[in-house]
Protein backbone atom coordinates (compact mmCIF):
# COMPACT_ATOMS: atom_id res chain seq x y z
CA UNK A 1 0.00 0.00 0.00
CA UNK A 2 1.28 3.44 -1.01
CA UNK A 3 0.78 6.73 0.81
CA UNK A 4 1.14 9.99 -1.09
CA UNK A 5 0.76 13.64 -0.03
CA UNK A 6 -0.95 16.18 -2.23
CA UNK A 7 -2.67 19.55 -2.02
CA UNK A 8 -6.35 19.76 -1.21
CA UNK A 9 -8.31 21.02 -4.21
CA UNK A 10 -11.12 23.30 -2.97
CA UNK A 11 -13.10 22.79 -6.18
CA UNK A 12 -13.30 19.03 -5.54
CA UNK A 13 -16.11 18.41 -3.02
CA UNK A 14 -14.70 15.06 -1.92
CA UNK A 15 -11.36 16.65 -0.97
CA UNK A 16 -13.03 19.22 1.25
CA UNK A 17 -15.37 16.67 2.83
CA UNK A 18 -12.51 14.24 3.46
CA UNK A 19 -10.42 16.93 5.14
CA UNK A 20 -13.27 17.88 7.46
CA UNK A 21 -14.07 14.22 8.19
CA UNK A 22 -10.52 13.19 9.09
CA UNK A 23 -9.96 16.34 11.14
CA UNK A 24 -13.18 15.68 13.09
CA UNK A 25 -12.20 12.07 13.77
CA UNK A 26 -8.74 13.07 14.95
CA UNK A 27 -9.83 16.17 16.87
CA UNK A 28 -13.55 15.91 17.78
CA UNK A 29 -13.33 18.83 20.23
CA UNK A 30 -13.26 21.45 17.46
CA UNK A 31 -15.90 22.31 14.89
CA UNK A 32 -14.91 21.49 11.31
CA UNK A 33 -17.25 21.51 8.32
CA UNK A 34 -16.61 21.50 4.57
CA UNK A 35 -17.82 25.10 4.39
CA UNK A 36 -15.32 26.10 7.08
CA UNK A 37 -12.49 24.44 5.14
CA UNK A 38 -13.46 26.28 1.94
CA UNK A 39 -13.72 29.54 3.84
CA UNK A 40 -10.25 29.24 5.40
CA UNK A 41 -8.69 28.60 2.01
CA UNK A 42 -10.60 31.30 0.17
CA UNK A 43 -10.44 34.08 2.76
CA UNK A 44 -7.09 33.71 4.50
CA UNK A 45 -4.82 36.72 4.29
CA UNK A 46 -2.40 36.39 1.35
CA UNK A 47 0.54 36.88 3.71
CA UNK A 48 -0.44 33.68 5.54
CA UNK A 49 0.35 31.57 2.45
CA UNK A 50 -2.05 29.00 3.90
CA UNK A 51 -1.95 25.53 2.41
CA UNK A 52 -3.96 22.38 3.16
CA UNK A 53 -2.42 18.97 2.50
CA UNK A 54 -3.98 15.53 2.24
CA UNK A 55 -2.28 12.17 2.85
CA UNK A 56 -3.88 9.55 0.68
CA UNK A 57 -3.48 5.77 0.78
CA UNK A 58 -4.73 3.91 -2.28
CA UNK A 59 -7.38 6.56 -2.89
CA UNK A 60 -8.47 6.98 0.75
CA UNK A 61 -7.67 10.22 2.57
CA UNK A 62 -6.13 9.22 5.91
CA UNK A 63 -4.33 12.38 7.05
CA UNK A 64 -4.42 16.16 6.84
CA UNK A 65 -2.11 19.09 7.47
CA UNK A 66 -2.88 22.78 7.80
CA UNK A 67 0.15 25.03 7.37
CA UNK A 68 1.00 28.69 6.90
CA UNK A 69 2.85 31.73 8.17
CA UNK A 70 1.72 33.45 11.36
CA UNK A 71 1.39 36.81 9.65
CA UNK A 72 -0.59 38.36 12.54
CA UNK A 73 2.44 38.01 14.81
CA UNK A 74 4.86 40.97 14.98
CA UNK A 75 7.78 38.54 15.00
CA UNK A 76 8.71 37.48 11.46
CA UNK A 77 9.54 33.94 10.43
CA UNK A 78 6.96 32.18 12.59
CA UNK A 79 4.70 29.53 11.10
CA UNK A 80 2.17 26.89 12.09
CA UNK A 81 2.05 23.24 11.11
CA UNK A 82 -0.81 21.09 12.38
CA UNK A 83 -0.95 17.53 11.07
CA UNK A 84 -3.55 14.94 12.05
CA UNK A 85 -3.99 11.34 10.96
CA UNK A 86 -7.18 9.28 10.98
CA UNK A 87 -7.04 7.44 14.36
CA UNK A 88 -7.74 4.14 12.61
CA UNK A 89 -5.03 4.64 9.97
CA UNK A 90 -1.92 5.41 12.00
CA UNK A 91 1.54 3.84 11.55
CA UNK A 92 1.35 3.92 7.78
CA UNK A 93 3.82 6.78 7.30
CA UNK A 94 1.20 9.44 6.58
CA UNK A 95 2.31 11.66 9.47
CA UNK A 96 5.97 11.55 8.42
CA UNK A 97 5.13 12.50 4.84
CA UNK A 98 2.80 15.33 5.87
CA UNK A 99 5.36 16.85 8.23
CA UNK A 100 8.16 16.58 5.65
CA UNK A 101 6.09 18.22 2.91
CA UNK A 102 4.85 20.95 5.26
CA UNK A 103 8.32 21.76 6.58
CA UNK A 104 9.79 21.99 3.09
CA UNK A 105 7.01 24.36 2.06
CA UNK A 106 7.37 26.59 5.13
CA UNK A 107 11.14 26.68 4.82
CA UNK A 108 10.75 27.86 1.22
CA UNK A 109 8.72 30.79 2.55
CA UNK A 110 11.50 31.77 4.95
CA UNK A 111 9.98 30.35 8.13
CA UNK A 112 12.47 29.93 10.96
CA UNK A 113 10.27 28.77 13.85
CA UNK A 114 7.46 26.24 13.51
CA UNK A 115 4.62 25.81 16.00
CA UNK A 116 2.51 22.66 16.11
CA UNK A 117 -0.30 21.49 18.38
CA UNK A 118 0.11 17.88 19.53
CA UNK A 119 -2.43 15.89 21.54
CA UNK A 120 -1.00 15.07 24.95
CA UNK A 121 -0.65 11.33 24.40
CA UNK A 122 2.63 9.37 24.57
CA UNK A 123 2.64 8.29 20.93
CA UNK A 124 1.88 11.76 19.60
CA UNK A 125 4.48 13.45 21.78
CA UNK A 126 7.11 10.88 20.83
CA UNK A 127 6.33 11.47 17.15
CA UNK A 128 6.84 15.24 17.55
CA UNK A 129 10.08 14.84 19.47
CA UNK A 130 11.42 12.40 16.88
CA UNK A 131 10.98 15.14 14.29
CA UNK A 132 12.95 17.68 16.31
CA UNK A 133 10.13 19.50 18.10
CA UNK A 134 10.30 20.45 21.78
CA UNK A 135 7.31 20.69 24.07
CA UNK A 136 6.10 24.08 25.25
CA UNK A 137 2.75 25.24 26.65
CA UNK A 138 -0.25 22.96 27.16
CA UNK A 139 -3.86 23.92 26.57
CA UNK A 140 -7.08 22.15 27.49
CA UNK A 141 -10.17 21.33 25.47
CA UNK A 142 -13.27 21.55 27.65
CA UNK A 143 -16.76 20.17 27.07
CA UNK A 144 -20.14 21.02 28.57
CA UNK A 145 -23.21 18.81 28.20
CA UNK A 146 -25.74 21.51 27.39
CA UNK A 147 -28.63 19.06 27.27
CA UNK A 148 -28.10 17.73 30.82
CA UNK A 149 -26.14 20.34 32.78
CA UNK A 150 -28.03 23.03 34.69
CA UNK A 151 -26.65 26.43 33.74
CA UNK A 152 -26.30 29.20 36.31
CA UNK A 153 -29.37 31.47 36.37
CA UNK A 154 -29.28 34.45 34.06
CA UNK A 155 -28.07 37.50 35.96
CA UNK A 156 -29.23 41.08 35.66
CA UNK A 157 -26.61 43.27 33.99
CA UNK A 158 -25.00 45.82 36.31
CA UNK A 159 -26.14 49.43 36.00
CA UNK A 160 -24.88 50.96 32.77
CA UNK A 161 -24.33 47.56 31.10
CA UNK A 162 -26.51 46.30 28.25
CA UNK A 163 -26.49 42.83 26.69
CA UNK A 164 -26.70 42.67 22.92
CA UNK A 165 -25.95 40.07 20.24
CA UNK A 166 -23.39 40.03 17.49
CA UNK A 167 -26.23 40.52 15.02
CA UNK A 168 -26.74 44.03 16.43
CA UNK A 169 -23.35 44.93 14.94
CA UNK A 170 -24.01 43.46 11.49
CA UNK A 171 -24.00 46.89 9.81
CA UNK A 172 -20.78 48.01 11.50
CA UNK A 173 -18.65 45.31 13.15
CA UNK A 174 -15.64 47.61 13.66
CA UNK A 175 -16.30 48.02 17.43
CA UNK A 176 -16.10 44.23 17.79
CA UNK A 177 -12.92 44.18 15.72
CA UNK A 178 -11.37 46.67 18.11
CA UNK A 179 -12.41 44.61 21.14
CA UNK A 180 -11.13 41.41 19.51
CA UNK A 181 -7.80 43.08 18.69
CA UNK A 182 -7.31 44.26 22.28
CA UNK A 183 -8.26 41.00 23.98
CA UNK A 184 -6.27 38.83 21.54
CA UNK A 185 -3.06 40.61 22.56
CA UNK A 186 -3.60 39.58 26.18
CA UNK A 187 -4.25 35.89 25.61
CA UNK A 188 -1.50 33.78 27.23
CA UNK A 189 0.54 31.68 24.83
CA UNK A 190 3.72 31.34 22.82
CA UNK A 191 2.60 33.65 20.03
CA UNK A 192 1.60 37.31 20.18
CA UNK A 193 -1.32 38.12 17.87
CA UNK A 194 -1.98 41.60 16.53
CA UNK A 195 -5.11 42.29 14.50
CA UNK A 196 -4.30 45.43 12.50
CA UNK A 197 -6.10 44.85 9.19
CA UNK A 198 -9.84 45.46 9.63
CA UNK A 199 -10.84 44.38 6.12
CA UNK A 200 -8.89 41.12 6.46
CA UNK A 201 -10.53 40.49 9.84
CA UNK A 202 -13.97 40.97 8.30
CA UNK A 203 -13.23 38.53 5.49
CA UNK A 204 -11.60 35.84 7.63
CA UNK A 205 -13.38 36.11 10.97
CA UNK A 206 -16.61 38.08 10.67
CA UNK A 207 -17.72 36.19 7.55
CA UNK A 208 -16.75 32.76 8.92
CA UNK A 209 -19.54 30.29 8.07
CA UNK A 210 -19.61 28.85 11.61
CA UNK A 211 -19.94 32.24 13.31
CA UNK A 212 -23.40 32.52 14.85
CA UNK A 213 -24.15 36.19 15.37
CA UNK A 214 -27.48 35.51 17.08
CA UNK A 215 -25.76 33.43 19.77
CA UNK A 216 -22.76 35.73 20.15
CA UNK A 217 -23.29 37.88 23.26
CA UNK A 218 -21.86 41.35 23.75
CA UNK A 219 -21.85 43.38 26.96
CA UNK A 220 -22.02 47.06 26.03
CA UNK A 221 -20.99 49.96 28.27
CA UNK A 222 -21.64 53.55 27.21
CA UNK A 223 -22.47 52.36 23.72
CA UNK A 224 -19.20 50.47 23.22
CA UNK A 225 -18.59 46.70 23.41
CA UNK A 226 -16.79 45.98 26.68
CA UNK A 227 -16.92 42.17 26.73
CA UNK A 228 -18.05 39.43 24.38
CA UNK A 229 -18.45 35.69 23.97
CA UNK A 230 -18.19 34.62 20.34
CA UNK A 231 -20.26 31.59 19.32
CA UNK A 232 -19.64 29.08 16.55
CA UNK A 233 -22.22 26.43 15.68
CA UNK A 234 -22.61 23.63 13.17
CA UNK A 235 -25.71 21.78 12.01
CA UNK A 236 -25.29 18.86 14.46
CA UNK A 237 -26.13 20.67 17.70
CA UNK A 238 -22.51 21.47 18.55
CA UNK A 239 -21.62 24.91 19.87
CA UNK A 240 -18.13 26.28 20.48
CA UNK A 241 -16.85 29.44 22.12
CA UNK A 242 -14.34 30.90 19.68
CA UNK A 243 -13.33 33.76 21.99
CA UNK A 244 -14.41 35.28 25.29
CA UNK A 245 -12.73 38.48 26.34
CA UNK A 246 -13.12 41.80 28.13
CA UNK A 247 -11.55 45.18 27.42
CA UNK A 248 -8.82 46.03 29.92
CA UNK A 249 -10.72 49.00 31.35
CA UNK A 250 -13.71 46.82 32.27
CA UNK A 251 -12.07 43.71 33.73
CA UNK A 252 -12.94 42.48 37.20
CA UNK A 253 -16.65 43.31 36.87
CA UNK A 254 -17.88 39.84 35.86
CA UNK A 255 -18.76 40.92 32.31
CA UNK A 256 -17.18 37.90 30.62
CA UNK A 257 -19.19 35.56 32.82
CA UNK A 258 -22.34 37.60 32.13
CA UNK A 259 -21.85 37.49 28.35
CA UNK A 260 -20.96 33.81 28.21
CA UNK A 261 -23.88 32.80 30.41
CA UNK A 262 -26.24 34.73 28.15
CA UNK A 263 -24.79 33.02 25.07
CA UNK A 264 -24.98 29.54 26.58
CA UNK A 265 -28.62 29.96 27.64
CA UNK A 266 -29.63 31.11 24.17
CA UNK A 267 -27.58 28.33 22.54
CA UNK A 268 -29.43 25.70 24.54
CA UNK A 269 -32.77 27.31 23.73
CA UNK A 270 -31.79 27.20 20.04
CA UNK A 271 -31.16 23.44 20.22
CA UNK A 272 -27.43 23.15 20.89
CA UNK A 273 -26.65 20.06 22.98
CA UNK A 274 -22.83 20.17 23.33
CA UNK A 275 -20.59 23.12 24.09
CA UNK A 276 -16.83 23.17 23.57
CA UNK A 277 -14.10 25.65 24.38
CA UNK A 278 -10.33 25.73 24.85
CA UNK A 279 -8.01 27.40 27.34
CA UNK A 280 -4.27 27.82 27.69
CA UNK A 281 -3.26 26.45 31.10
CA UNK A 282 -2.00 29.92 32.01
CA UNK A 283 -5.44 31.44 31.57
CA UNK A 284 -6.57 30.87 35.15
CA UNK A 285 -9.47 33.37 35.16
CA UNK A 286 -11.12 31.84 32.10
CA UNK A 287 -10.57 28.28 33.31
CA UNK A 288 -12.29 29.24 36.58
CA UNK A 289 -15.23 30.74 34.68
CA UNK A 290 -15.63 27.64 32.54
CA UNK A 291 -15.53 25.33 35.55
CA UNK A 292 -18.19 27.53 37.16
CA UNK A 293 -20.42 26.76 34.18
CA UNK A 294 -19.74 23.04 34.52
CA UNK A 295 -17.24 22.52 31.69
CA UNK A 296 -14.95 19.52 32.13
CA UNK A 297 -11.55 18.94 30.54
CA UNK A 298 -11.92 16.36 27.76
CA UNK A 299 -8.44 16.49 26.20
CA UNK A 300 -5.14 18.36 26.36
CA UNK A 301 -2.85 19.56 23.59
CA UNK A 302 0.75 20.68 23.93
CA UNK A 303 2.31 23.35 21.77
CA UNK A 304 5.51 22.04 20.19
CA UNK A 305 8.18 24.23 18.63
CA UNK A 306 10.96 23.56 16.14
CA UNK A 307 13.67 25.98 15.07
CA UNK A 308 14.73 25.79 11.43
CA UNK A 309 18.13 26.58 10.05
Amino acid sequence: MTVIVRDLTPEVPADVEDFARVRHLALPYMLWTPDAVRHHLAHSHPDAHRRYLLAEEDGEVIGTAQVGLLHESPEPGQAHLNAYVHPGRTRRGAGDLLVRAAEEYLASLGATRLFAWVLDEPGNRAFAERHGYRGSRPAHFLRLDLAQTALPPLGTPPPGVELRTGADFADDPRPLFELDAETAQDEPGDIVTEFTDYEAWVEEHWKHPLLNLELTSVAVVDGRPASFSVAYTDDTGRYATAMTGTARAHRGRGLAKLAKNDSLHRARAAGSTEAFTGNDVGNGPMIAINKWFGYEICATEVRYVRELG
